[in-house]
């Protein structure tokens, strides 16, 4: 039995409710990673495979790495946007795991973030942790994992060729065929259900609030599909947006409408996401995998692709899709729909999943679809595990996980007690050292006030000795010009001078 190690924020048969969910950031921060994880990992699973999750946090230990290198023979590591600023720290700590680990370590489907212009001046600063990961990675693996062109080419550019373009797990769900694209009935009527998806980081590339805000007034069974930590905290938790007057456009707080009218979910498991958007007519937004959700559902779906991460995929995929920065504030989703063309996207479905298992094969990978009975057995165990629904807004009552919330509650207050009380030790020590430093000063001050007027004493008892030895040079050197003068005078008469 091949023993293979996956990064992932858990297993997909974990049914972790939602408190452990937040309480654990299992989602890695967005939901969307779990999708490509969990079809990993369904990938990778055979009759001669055990797959682990590993998490999504690195614990980057020599400890650490010397258990995976007992217990496992394989690290797979399913990747996003990871070559991004705000990752670099994460990417150095899963680089120095890396370089210690004596078995193979596989990437699948690493991407970089920049703009849809795909200019990558930006991650200049970062070019040192992306060669140290790809340099670590090249020693335990045949060749890199990439999503798209944009990702080879910065690879390149950084002096890699073992770079193959394979595209995000995610898509692979099934294997080398894809769920036909349904064509709703009505699905732009007053009935039609919709969902729809959002960046907050795509603000500036595009008026998605103004989007979100015309399709709600429009739609009343529309459905926004928040991802981000973020929001299922706040649909946990709630706030006090609504009483102070807070809010905004882009939905982000309670105050906010789709809010206030209870339409926004977070899912918690890929499989309960897919079932959900199987119900809806349409599907678009800025999120890659919340699209690639309703596509696996068979649900039409279009991304405004607004960054380099969105816009590979899409075209690597033949994905519908349209640039944010150029759609007007007008557009309606059935423009959308009525120019989306998912022939592409489906003809060439099978020859993508063959470079996909290629990839595998050359890292020495089986999959479940070549070597195993093509995801039957993990389909029938996940059946049989009670998923969570997705999250939905706490309205106040008894729903299982007050003991959680007033716990949580109650930890985070001992914790920032027992942090005040630390920070005030500290800054009693610091004032201490403080009152000590300013003592040590004063002294220093009051003896160097003392040796300087010392000094200045030294130097008024000199002065006279100095005007007294320079009188005496000036006397001396009047004599000697009257001693030395006439014999210098008929010196230079008889040599011919003046």
């Amino acid at each position: 039995m091949r023993r293979i190690l996956i990064r992932s924020g858990k297993a997909p048969f974990h049914a972790a409710g939602a408190a452990e969910y937040l309480h654990r950031d299992l989602m890695g921060t967005n939901t969307g990673n779990l999708l490509f994880s969990d079809s990993a990992h369904k990938l990778l699973t055979t009759p001669s495979t055990e797959v682990t999750s590993n998490g999504i946090r690195t614990d980057h230990s020599a400890e650490r790495a010397a258990r995976i290198n007992a217990e496992y023979d394989v690290f797979v590591v399913p990747l996003a946007n990871a070559f991004r600023p705000s990752f670099q720290a994460s990417l150095d700590r899963l680089s120095t795991l890396i370089e210690q680990l004596t078995i193979p370590v596989v990437v699948l489907g690493v991407g970089a973030q920049v703009g849809a212009d795909y200019n990558t001046d930006e991650l200049r600063p970062m070019a040192s942790s992306v060669r140290r990961f790809a340099a670590a990675v090249l020693e335990r693996s045949a060749s890199i994992g990439v999503r798209g062109e944009l990702t080879a080419s910065y690879l390149a550019g950084l002096g890699f060729r073992d770079v193959d373009i394979i595209g995000c797990p995610s898509m692979f769900l099934h294997g080398d065929t894809f769920p036909d694209i349904r064509t709703p009935e009505q699905p732009f009527g007053p009935d039609a259900r919709l969902a729809i998806n959002l960046s907050p980081d795509a603000i500036p590339v595009g008026d998605i609030a103004g989007l979100a805000a015309r399709a709600r007034a429009r739609f009343p069974h529309l459905t926004y599909f928040a991802q981000n930590l973020v929001d299922a905290e706040t649909l946990f938790w709630g706030d006090t947006s609504p009483e102070d007057g807070r809010g905004g456009d882009f939905p982000l707080q309670l105050s906010h409408p789709l809010y206030q009218e209870d339409r926004v979910v977070v899912p918690l498991d890929p499989k309960t996401w897919i079932e959900d958007l199987a119900a809806y007519d349409f599907a678009y937004g800025t999120r890659i995998h919340g699209n690639i959700a309703a596509l696996l559902a068979g649900t039409p779906a279009v991304v405004l692709a607004h960054d380099s991460r969105t816009l590979e995929l899409c075209r690597y995929f033949d994905i519908p899709y349209r640039m944010l920065d150029e759609l007007p504030a007008d557009t309606e989703p059935e423009d959308l729909y009525a120019a989306a063309d998912y022939a592409p996207m489906l003809k060439g479905h099978r020859e993508r999943f063959r470079r996909f298992t290629a990839f595998l094969d050359r890292n020495q990978l089986e999959n479940t679809f070549d070597h195993g009975d093509g995801g039957a057995a993990f389909d029938a165990r996940l059946d049989a595990v009670d998923l969570p629904p997705s999250l939905r807004l706490w309205d106040g009552s008894d729903d299982g996980a007050l003991r959680y919330r007033f716990s949580r509650l109650r930890e985070q207050h001992a914790r920032a007690g027992r942090r005040l009380d630390a920070l005030t030790k500290k800054n009693d020590q610091l004032k201490k050292e403080l009152a000590g430093a300013q003592k040590r000063a004063e002294k220093a001050t009051a003896a160097f006030e003392g040796r300087l007027a010392e000094l200045e004493r030294q130097l008024a008892a000199v002065g006279p000795r100095v005007a007294a030895a320079e009188t005496k040079i000036a006397g001396i050197d009047r004599r000697l010009m009257v001693r030395l003068g006439p014999a210098i005078r008929r010196r230079v008469r008889r040599t011919g001078g003046i």
